[in-house]
Formats: structure tokens, C-alpha cells, sequence
């Protein structure tokens, strides 16, 4: 999955010669908290709300409120931007993505093509859209977690009873993270199964390997075994 397809487009965008008070409202009328700074097309910049707050005065309370709107209205976006943004290329993957916002410890990055054009911005809202698309968590079904033997075919088993159940894979994920040397965790979420012959299911699933947990998200049932 690329980022291009996940990105927020258009960028919303601003000036660095503009004040903070116009990103201020700007980022309030568009509910986002960051802003990719072009000048003549080009990134310069990006500001972030954390910038915004870290310029604004330290005590507010001591100031009339056309001292206050006078001193904010003197702060231009250059002044508090970051003059050397993080940016993600628009043909990595959802994965590398995370992982370099995650580096960097920052929530959203602009999104360039090759030219250093920006395209979009990634931001942490988009990362759990991915998640809940790639998980399968709409329909609404059950999830089943297990702790298996790192082999061939050991998915399979696990699937081919939920199928031979009637249940539709909605998604597979799988981690070594935390995981015994040998072994690894699965995480199966599938549909359109009959609640009455569940239990008689997760039986036999037990069998073919450790289950950690179950929810049914449709019935908000959990069963957790770890």
C-alpha cells in the first residue's frame, strides 16, 4: 500500500511571510495541526501547532487583548517554522512511512514526488485509517489471535476451519515481535459466521494452535487468554 494512495490532498498550505495569526485560523477552519510553507511552490518549511504554541506569548494574562493580537500579528510563519522539514516520497509504503514519522517523533510530514514538489501530507489520522482498512474492523466479525508454529501451512489450518465454518477472511496479520524463537503471532479477522456454532469453532482452532484471545466485535465479546 503506497502512501500516495492514503495521503490528505490537496496540501493546505501558507506562505512564510504570512503572520501566525492567518495559520492560526487556518489550521482551526481545516481541523489540521500542520502546514506544509511554500514559497513560489517551493517547501521551505512546515509549521506545526506545537510551533504555533511554543511562539505565543508565555503570559497571556498579563497582556490586554490588543497587546496580545498586536504581538501575534508581528510573528511571521518563517520565524517559528521548521526550516528543515521531515517529508515522505510519495511511492513509500504505508510501513516506511510510519516508521520514519516514528524516527522522527513527529505526528504528519508533507508528502513530495520526485521533483520535492509537495503532493499531500501523511498525517497520524491517516495511519489509523490505514489500520482500520487494513484490519478489517468494519465488518463488524470476530478476530482470533494466535501464537503459531513458524512453518508452512500453519495458517492454512487455522483458516481452512473458518472457512469449512462458513466465516469470510477479512484480513491476516502477523508479528514475530514478542513472539518464541520459532514461533510467531497471527491475528485473523473473518466474517459472516454463525454465532451459534462459534464456540464449537474456537475448539477446534485450540487445537491446532495457542490461541491468545478472541473479540466479536459485532456482539462486543471477548475472551482473553493471556
Amino acid at each position: 500500500m503506497l502512501i500516495k494512495e492514503w495521503m490528505s490532498t490537496p496540501a493546505i498550505t501558507i506562505d512564510p511571510d504570512d503572520p501566525m495569526p492567518k495559520a492560526v485560523n487556518l489550521m482551526k477552519e481545516k481541523g489540521i495541526r500542520m502546514l506544509p510553507v511554500l514559497k513560489n511552490g517551493a517547501l521551505v518549511g512546515v509549521l506545526t501547532d506545537t510551533d504555533i504554541k511554543r511562539a505565543s506569548p508565555s503570559d497571556a494574562t498579563l497582556l490586554e487583548i490588543h497587546e496580545l493580537l498586536y504581538l501575534l500579528s508581528r510573528i511571521k510563519v518563517k520565524e517559528i517554522m521548521n526550516k528543515k522539514p521531515v517529508t515522505i516520497p510519495m511511492d513509500f509504503t504505508v510501513e516506511e512511512a510510519a516508521e520514519r514519522l516514528l524516527e522522527h517523533g513527529i505526528s504528519g510530514a508533507p508528502v513530495v514526488d520526485t521533483s520535492g514538489t509537495v503532493r499531500g501530507v501523511i498525517t497520524r489520522a491517516d495511519m489509523f485509517k490505514v489500520l482500520i482498512s487494513l484490519s478489517g474492523l468494519r465488518h463488524r466479525g470476530v478476530q482470533f489471535a494466535f501464537e503459531i508454529e513458524d512453518r508452512p501451512g500453519s495458517i492454512k489450518e487455522l483458516t481452512d476451519l473458518i472457512r469449512n465454518a462458513g466465516g469470510r477472511i477479512a484480513s491476516i496479520l502477523g508479528s514475530y515481535d514478542r513472539a518464541p524463537a520459532g514461533y510467531r503471532h497471527v491475528y485473523i479477522r473473518a466474517y459472516d459466521l454463525d454465532r451459534s456454532t462459534l464456540g464449537e469453532l474456537t475448539e477446534a482452532l485450540k487445537k491446532k494452535a495457542k490461541m491468545l484471545y478472541l473479540v466479536d466485535h459485532r456482539e462486543n465479546r471477548r475472551e482473553i487468554y493471556i
